[in-house]
């Protein structure tokens, strides 16, 4: 975990699988349903993505006891299969992710922060998201 500049974030995990594996977890709603969290008392009810350069994405995330939940939504920018995922929420902030090597594969996720939350906060959160994937995708 570490901060690039002051601007941008910046996640990165390893995955022990093939690339073929840890794409189709990562762009998979029936997938991302599972492992997109950022501990047990969290969890996404509802995943929609177009995985195409102009194409919509919409993550329902939330507290599991319902006090609290907020929508992800976007547009995808740019699609390579196995390689780069770049995209722009609907607030106009930029997320890439980057898929490199093929067994293990590194995630490096590169995004902008939301400025109405505190920094440390929003890289823990994505962190421990980015964590949680490795353990789904190295079990499953």
């Amino acid at each position: 975990m570490e901060t690039s500049n002051p601007a941008t974030l910046r996640t990165t995990t390893t995955v022990n699988a093939p690339i073929e594996k840890v794409w189709e977890l990562w762009t998979g709603p029936e997938h991302i349903k599972q492992w997109n969290n950022m501990s047990e008392d969290w969890h996404t009810s509802k995943v929609e993505i177009d995985l195409r350069p102009g194409g919509k994405f919409l993550f329902v995330m939330g507290l599991k006891d319902g006090s609290f939940s907020f929508d992800y939504t976007g547009t995808y920018d740019e699609v390579i299969p196995h390689e780069l995922i770049t995209c722009t929420l609907s607030d106009g902030r930029k997320n890439t992710t980057v898929f490199s090597s093929n067994n293990p594969v590194t995630i490096s996720e590169t995004f902008d922060p939301d400025n109405n939350e505190p920094i440390e906060m929003q890289q823990r959160f994505c962190q421990a998201v980015l964590d949680n994937f490795k353990r789904y995708a190295e079990r499953e």
